[in-house]
């Protein structure tokens, strides 16, 4: 009996270590694909700006398709929120903004440009030059002054990812089975107060 007991206690034990490892795995890939360094809001004319700075790489596969000509979307999301025991929390602010990495084989020149804008285009000689353009964030305005009240404190989060969405639709099925396509930042929060001098 003690036996017949023993051995489906261990495969039971076996399978739940498996189970675990299994599910714990994805996470810590996902947790250090991009690493948020820094972020801070800065006042300016009409309200404020983000300033925020992340650092990743490009796996060989993701390097291979951008040299290949198929374009890459990183996806900068920031949120702004204030808590309320009695309601739902406030979020005045959900903003997002991409932009296109692409690689131009006969100019051999690596180009960044938003989608939003569609105007904005920068050209690099190197993929290194073009990828520290998406990573550091500079003064791109995500709140204005009539969105929070003077004094307030608010819960600021702002994230980054490799946008498999507004890829040309052959290639989003291939990425979404692929984990080397799985390129995202966990959010990054801090905490805000509108000053006056913001006015």
């Amino acid at each position: 009996m003690t036996i017949k007991r023993f051995f489906p206690l261990r495969l039971a034990a076996v399978l739940w270590i498996a189970l675990a490892v299994w599910l714990a795995a994805p996470c810590v890939a996902h947790a250090d694909s991009i690493a948020v360094q820094r972020a801070s809001l800065q006042a300016d004319n009409g309200g404020w700006s983000l300033d925020a700075h992340f650092e990743f790489e490009l796996n060989s596969n993701l390097e291979d398709a951008v040299n290949k000509g198929i374009p890459l979307y990183f996806t900068t999301d920031f949120e702004l929120s204030r808590p309320r025991w009695y309601w739902f929390d406030e979020q005045p602010v959900s903003v997002s903004q991409s932009l296109r990495l692409s690689f131009q084989p006969l100019t051999r020149e690596y180009r960044v440009s938003s989608v939003q804008s569609g105007g904005l285009q920068l050209g690099f000689s190197t993929l290194k030059d073009a990828l520290a353009v998406i990573k550091h964030v500079t003064s791109w305005h995500v709140i204005d002054r009539n969105q929070v009240r003077v004094g307030e404190t608010y819960n600021a989060s702002v994230r980054m990812q490799l946008d498999i969405g507004l890829m040309p639709k052959p290639f989003q099925i291939d990425a979404v089975n692929n984990r080397d396509w799985n390129l995202a930042s966990d959010w990054k929060r801090f905490t805000f107060t509108a000053a006056d001098h913001a006015k």
